[in-house]
């Protein structure tokens, strides 16, 4: 038995966001919380029941604690942080916003604690064969410093020679790097990756496929450049679709979700994913039943508040089994 199910690696905000819809420019308060796609996904994992470690580079002050408490709260295990006195921590503005104004993020998370990790920040006993059974990152954690790549690109090279599964989400985001740069610098962890997640548009934005491609032909164009592994295309409103080496593709449409907050959906998508994939007793279908609880935690994801995937697997299960949106109360 592994100690964790899932090891992430990655970086976590503070996240500030102006209540009742205000900019930043006219609100008088800031509703505090806290985001990061790895530590999202850790936590969701925790809450449907499985072990996560989130692995990161804290600054020791009040901040830094209301991150590692935040997450400790939902039962992901935080005692791997490394923890210095210097740097500072990241911090994320959200404006959230109603059509036709576009909801925006403001990022102030130059020279953060985690951005200056290095390598030897690793806790090199916890790689291990029992020491977890899949290691999870994403393309923001390689895009953000060359120190913190080199760190994560360390940690690949540790979880590969220990055995463990890899799990890679490619989480573009344009303010980091350019198409081709994402490419370039997440080929090294696509091309190890036995699970890969990575959204349509950032699919033809950054291997420059024709948007007009059927998600099939994107998903097949996409394996036969990483043919190694269970790749999983995500689609928005039309749902998932993800295929095995050599194995046929598969279909998974979306659930009807009435959206309060679209932030963390796709790191909820990824934990319910992986939940399914792990804990799956029938592997003939073990794919199609992670689509089905990674579509099924991106809508309950959408209904709240915030970064964090704050579902839990009896909720996920009803939705599972009516198969739609329960407008019954809950007592």
């Amino acid at each position: 038995m592994a100690r964790y199910d899932v090891v992430t690696l990655g970086e976590t905000m503070v996240r500030l966001t102006p209540p009742n819809l205000r900019r930043l420019e006219q609100t008088a308060s800031l509703d505090v919380e806290v985001g990061g796609t790895e530590s999202n996904l850790a936590i969701g994992l925790a809450r449907l029941g499985l072990k996560s470690l989130w692995l990161s580079r804290l600054t020791a002050n009040p901040l830094g604690r209301l991150m590692a408490n935040a997450l400790t709260a939902h039962g992901v295990d935080t005692s791997r942080i490394v923890w210095t006195d210097e740097d500072r921590v990241g911090v994320l503005f959200f404006e959230r916003s109603k059509r036709p104004r576009a909801s925006r993020v403001l990022y102030d998370r130059r020279h953060s604690a985690v951005s200056r990790m290095q390598p030897s920040d690793l806790p090199a006993d916890l790689f291990q064969p029992d020491g977890a059974r899949v290691f999870h990152t994403t393309g923001i954690t390689l895009a953000l410093t060359p120190d913190l790549t080199r760190t994560a690109h360390h940690a690949l090279h540790l979880a590969t020679s220990a055995g463990w599964l890899i799990s890679f989400d490619m989480n573009y985001r344009s303010t980091l790097w350019s198409p081709a740069e994402a490419r370039e610098g997440c080929d090294t962890y696509a091309s190890a990756a036995d699970l890969f997640f990575i959204p349509r548009g950032d699919a033809c934005q950054i291997y420059d496929l024709d948007p007009t491609m059927t998600a099939e032909a994107i998903l097949e164009a996409l394996a036969s450049r990483y043919a190694q592994a269970t790749i999983i295309l995500t689609l928005g409103a039309d749902g998932a679709l993800a295929g095995e080496p050599g194995g046929p593709i598969i279909h998974q449409s979306a659930f009807a979700a009435e959206e309060v907050e679209r932030l963390g959906g796709g790191d909820a998508f990824a934990a319910g994913f992986l939940y399914a994939y792990l804990t799956a007793l029938d592997q003939s279908d073990r794919l199609a039943l992670a689509l089905r609880w990674g579509a099924a935690s991106a809508a309950l994801k959408y209904t709240i508040p915030g970064d964090a995937p704050l579902i839990d697997r009896e909720e996920v299960e009803t939705l599972l089994r009516q198969d739609g949106p329960s407008t019954s109360l809950r007592r």
